[in-house]
């Protein structure tokens, strides 16, 4: 107790003799304690003779918990006593502004309370939607997968998003396994990959690399960059970090993959696909899901960096963008703005690393459903959303914007605007349309070929 009185008692003086005042021929302030809001109110009354009568309890708080800012009261205050006093008509015109800015607090305070209430709504809305769409899925359609996967019912009920419990296994179904991969491979590869890392880490022996289908330069760069990916991989999660709980799962299904595909190896991007799967997966069906759709010609064709057949696929974006979207297409054809420089980011890591996760996942899912039409038509739902901002940009804003898209991007707008795009141009789908430019590309490289010699 002491120590603080004589603290307090020591800081008076020095408090009275600050420079500034003497600086400026100014009288140091009053020392008056903080006032409560009632004292200012009672002194505002007794001042103006105007008395106050505040509503009753329940009438003054019904649906709202509001408390004015400190600092809103600081307008019914006296001024300083070198200054001249308020007058009693700036005295009322004081306390009408300090009254509307309370009023005009407690209207913005109330619309945030119904936005609240709106986004609660449409929370628990969503929750008795994936509730009961997740019983109609166990209990109707997982057991009759073959005979209902095509019915419109549960087409229209996978556009609607699957439930998290089921994302997997429907996944895993729709995907497919072609390929005939089964856990036992996994494990072999697994240790294959478990090996090279540790010769790399040793001595890294040229004639051990060589036997596995790839050169030593190759092999030993693509297994490496692996594990400069991984700590890239949704990094706001952590949980592919390392020492994160799936870092080492995600180590080994990527590690298992490159001894399993020599031919295509690790690519950039590959990391986020076998991320999302392993969030819905375990890890040998994680590694199946992930084998078998990057051996879909869309994926094989990109991460193959097969130019030819990317060219194609661009072209066949561009003649839906062109039916689509017009105006946008007009405008990036000006700045010469190819699809490429942001579609290929988008296939590459199939929107897992361009879109918020929840919303990549629903994609996936209609992916999983349309196959790689949907990939395209995701992108031009993007392009529509932004259109109107896309139009006032130039090229590297385009390029800026497309490259890293705004996070507070929704599911309802953008699936909105993607049941928009018509994936149809004179009564060509796009899968008629890609093969017409194979078929055109092919007719091409027999012209220019050379003459047979006689």
């Amino acid at each position: 107790r002491n120590f603080f009185t004589k603290r307090t008692k020591e800081l008076k003086p020095a408090v009275q003799s600050a420079p500034g005042w003497k600086l400026f021929g100014k009288v140091p302030p009053r020392e008056n304690l903080p006032k409560d809001s009632k004292i200012i109110q009672q002194e505002y009354e007794a001042r103006t003779g105007r008395m106050y009568k505040p509503p009753p309890p329940s009438a003054r708080r019904k649906n709202i918990e509001f408390e004015p800012l400190s600092t809103t009261a600081l307008i019914l205050e006296d001024r300083p006593a070198n200054l001249p006093a308020k007058s009693v008509e700036e005295a009322l015109r004081h306390r009408q502004e300090y009254d509307e800015m309370v009023a005009e607090a407690k209207k913005r305070e109330i619309k945030e309370a119904h936005k609240r209430k709106k986004i609660m709504r449409e929370r628990f809305k969503q929750e008795d939607n994936i509730a009961s769409a997740m019983v109609i899925w166990v209990n109707e359609i997982l057991p009759n997968w073959e005979g209902m996967r095509a019915t419109r019912r549960v087409r229209e009920l996978w556009w609607q998003g699957l439930p998290p419990s089921v994302r997997g296994k429907v996944w895993s179904l729709a995907v497919g396994n072609e390929l005939n991969i089964t856990p036992e491979l996994y494990e072999i590869f697994l240790s294959r990959a478990k090996e090279r890392w540790k010769s790399f880490s040793e001595t890294s022996t040229e004639n051990d690399v060589e036997d596995a289908g790839a050169s030593v330069a190759d092999r030993e760069a693509s297994l490496e960059l692996i594990k400069l990916d991984i700590s890239r991989t949704f990094p706001s999660l952590y949980i592919f970090q390392k020492g994160g709980p799936y870092h080492d799962l995600l180590h080994s299904v990527l590690g298992a993959y490159t001894c399993y595909r020599p031919d295509v190896g690790y690519v950039q991007g590959m990391s986020f696909i076998a991320a999302v799967l392993i969030l819905n997966l375990e890890e040998a069906d994680a590694f199946i899901a992930f084998a078998n759709l990057l051996n879909k010609p869309c994926q094989l064709a990109f991460f193959r960096v097969d130019h030819s057949m990317m060219l194609k696929y661009f072209a066949a974006f561009e003649v839906f963008f062109e039916e689509n979207l017009p105006k946008l297409f007009l405008h990036f054809k000006s700045y010469s703005l190819t699809p490429d420089i942001y579609l290929i980011d988008w296939i590459f890591t199939l929107y897992s690393k361009s879109l918020p996760l929840d919303l990549a996942c629903r994609v996936w899912d209609v992916f999983c459903r349309d196959g790689e039409e949907f990939l395209f038509r995701t992108g031009l739902g993007i392009l529509r959303l932004y259109e109107d901002i896309l139009l006032q940009m130039d090229f590297i804003h385009i390029a800026q914007f497309l490259t890293k898209l705004p996070e507070d991007i929704t599911s309802e707008k953008l699936f909105s605007c993607i049941a928009a795009i018509q994936m149809q141009n004179s009564n060509k789908k796009w899968a008629q349309v890609f093969a017409s430019l194979m078929k055109d590309n092919k007719e091409g490289d027999k012209n220019h070929s050379p003459a047979p010699k006689s």
